[in-house]
């Protein structure tokens, strides 16, 4: 352990020492002279020299203690490596708590705030991966880490897992809480469109099309404005302009998604984000909520001329992240295969504050000084 001061200049309060000192010294001086007649017939002879001396000595150094204590208690101090040194064991969600160790050992579940291992299991979807790189992160160096999983884990990314120091990387029986997923769902599109912009419906349509898994025929549902609109779990392309019809304007606010053309009027009052954006940074799509559901816009017409990236590999793919962000990335992974590596940098521990400690003795000094100061059989006090 090493000590430290936070606030070093505060040691500038120690001055203040000079205060009691000062007190003491005046106290002894309190001295009313008396004259008495007798005594002016008695030669004059030099007054002895009086020496410096302090009384009380114990409520003195009680105070100058009190007020070196108050100095350094501003002055902040620390200790690096205090740290907690007892081994840890952190226990996957899944596993039986009964296999957990015994002896000297603190025993968490890898769980959010690391939960002590008494407590019922945590459910639901964990980021085990970010756990054990806190849990990695937050205890000091050199300490001990065990960390016992079931076969399979749940919440796993893609990068492997580097720490600072080596695992005890313990696999035993047991299932982790698995996450619900859903299906992949090829998105529905439908599309309206006018004359106007009847050059702009291959472009969405062709989207459409790539979307589609080999083998499987493209459902697209294409008609003019004035057909009947789809269900909501359609996506809706609306290739017009003008004033957006109330029919359009209620059907998304009902939870439906509709990107329209940049020349249709979309609502002035509702918060607008841009959605994507081409690799110069100009805007290409933005977003507004109404109700329920979501209204997208593009700022560009659908022509190559303006909108280069219509003509890109990579365009169905950007507007299908577009109208339908897409579903979570696997997280699931063999625990065999998932060890962690070493080499990770250690990260600095907090230091651990001493002023809870020191305010416990200065109040323990301070009960002790106002004793001595106030007692019936001392004199007069400074």
């Amino acid at each position: 352990m090493t000590p430290a001061l936070l606030l070093p200049g505060s040691l500038a309060a120690l001055l203040a020492l000079v205060i009691p000192l000062v007190i003491h010294i005046a106290r002894r001086s309190e001295q009313v002279p008396t004259d008495f007649a007798a005594l002016r017939w008695l030669r004059q002879k030099p007054k002895p020299r009086s020496r410096l001396r302090f009384d009380e000595w114990a409520l003195l150094l009680l105070r100058l203690m009190l007020l070196a204590l108050v100095a350094l208690w501003l002055a902040h101090p620390v200790l690096f490596g205090a740290g907690d040194r007892t081994p840890v064991v952190a226990m996957v969600p899944g596993v039986d708590p009964t296999r957990a160790p015994t002896g000297d050992v603190q025993t968490v579940w890898l769980a959010p705030g690391f939960p002590p291992i008494d407590q019922p299991s945590p459910t639901g979807t964990l980021p085990v991966a970010s756990l054990i790189r806190q849990l990695d992160a937050d205890i000091p160096a050199r300490v001990p880490l065990t960390i016992i999983t079931p076969q399979v884990i749940e919440g796993a990314d893609a990068d492997r897992l580097r720490l600072s120091r080596k695992v005890d990387w313990r696999i035993v029986p047991g299932v982790m809480p698995a996450p619900r997923t859903l299906p992949v769902i090829v998105p529905l599109l439908s599309i309206r469109h006018d004359d106007q912009h009847r050059g702009g419906v291959r472009y969405p349509r062709a989207a459409a099309l790539a979307w589609q898994p080999a083998g499987r025929a493209a459902t697209i549902d294409i008609g003019s404005l004035d057909a009947p609109l789809p269900d909501q779990r359609h996506l809706l392309i609306w290739l017009g302009g003008g004033t957006m019809p109330d029919r359009l304007n209620r059907w998304i606010a009902q939870g439906g998604t509709a990107l329209l053309a940049s020349d249709m009027q979309a609502p002035a009052d509702k918060p607008r984000a841009l959605l994507w954006h081409d690799p110069l940074g100009v805007p290409l799509v933005e977003a507004m909520p109404v109700g329920r559901g979501r209204l997208l816009r593009f700022t560009r017409p659908l022509t190559p001329a303006t909108m280069p990236v219509l003509l890109e590999a990579d365009f169905p793919a950007q507007l299908r992240t577009v109208l339908a962000p897409a579903p979570p990335v696997p997280a699931r992974v063999a625990a065999a295969d998932y060890a962690p590596l070493t080499g990770a940098r250690a990260y600095d521990q907090p230091p651990q504050d001493v002023r809870p400690w020191l305010a416990m003795l200065i109040a323990a000094l301070l009960i002790a000084e106002r004793w001595l100061a106030t007692r019936r059989n001392r004199g007069t006090s400074p």
